[in-house]
């Protein structure tokens, strides 16, 4: 129905600015890949909580998510692991320790945890397009008041210590936002294809962008842009929502990177003419 589509359009466009927003802070901290790790850690956080049955599995993936999201940040700012390590240390782990009681003690049901590998906007709910919206305007609300602080640091911590930031406080508060953001992502578009929000049109905005801010700004951009063709074109070939919005975002990444290839050799070639 009408509302059924108004609910997945809107639940899905707040959740790209968010990510656009968020992917930008994770390329210039080199953590492009802590969305997909955070996302296979919630995957396996979903068959944990579903085996529990005490709260409902994605109230318990918001929960596990946001205390990874700190774990990988303590171990890199301590220098217990790099950042990537600690990533595929603790996905790998959590998405393995999901699956194993999942298979044990989880019944027959397998379409239960399949479906949140590759997501589908339409069948969301009312309940769940609700606490997407939630909490995806209190995380841009959250990187909005902590743009400043979090630029400092991303650029030089030492120097933004001596400046009096509360360098471990913002990078508290970072990680409990990337968490609850990969969640309401792994809803969107599935566990698997996170990625394809968080970090590619950030990866865009880069490419085509001149400053920081202006390619904060493209990254929501390009990430409106990616959900608005990828429900197009989901609902005229009948794909999954989740897998076209992907494939958008990619082949829009090919077409940029080839775009700007073009246009760097004709400037070298009209340069050496003249």
């Amino acid at each position: 129905s009408r509302s059924y589509l108004q609910r997945s359009l809107i639940a899905a466009l707040v959740v790209s600015m968010v990510a656009g927003f968020l992917g930008s802070f994770l390329l210039i901290r080199n953590l492009a890949l802590v969305g997909d790790g955070l996302a296979h850690v919630s995957y396996g956080a979903i068959g944990i909580f579903i085996v529990i049955g005490i709260i409902d599995p994605l109230d318990g993936a918001y929960v596990v998510c946001v205390i990874a999201a700190v774990l990988i940040d303590l171990a890199q700012r301590y220098g217990w692991l790099t950042g990537d390590t600690a990533i595929a240390i603790i996905s790998t782990g959590m998405l393995g320790l999901g699956l194993v009681l999942f298979k044990l003690y989880g019944g027959t049901s397998l379409v239960t945890i399949d479906t949140y590998l590759w997501a589908d906007l339409i069948t969301m709910s009312d309940e769940l397009y609700q606490r997407i919206v939630f909490i995806s305007v209190i995380c841009y609300l959250g990187l909005l008041l902590l743009y400043r602080s979090l630029l400092a640091i991303c650029i030089d911590p030492v120097a933004a210590r001596i400046q009096g930031i509360p360098v471990e406080v913002i990078s508290l508060c970072w990680s409990i936002l990337v968490g609850l953001v990969v969640v309401s992502m792994v809803q969107i578009v599935g566990a698997l294809l996170v990625t394809a929000l968080l970090v590619t049109p950030a990866a865009i905005a880069q490419i085509t962008s001149r400053s920081f801010f202006s390619g904060v700004v493209l990254s929501q951009i390009y990430g409106i842009l990616t959900i608005l063709l990828g429900l197009y074109y989901s609902a005229e070939l009948g794909t999954g929502t989740g897998s076209m919005i992907a494939l958008v975002s990619a082949v829009l990444f090919v077409i940029v990177v080839i775009s700007k290839s073009l246009v760097r050799l004709l400037t070298t070639a009209n340069q050496n003419t003249s």
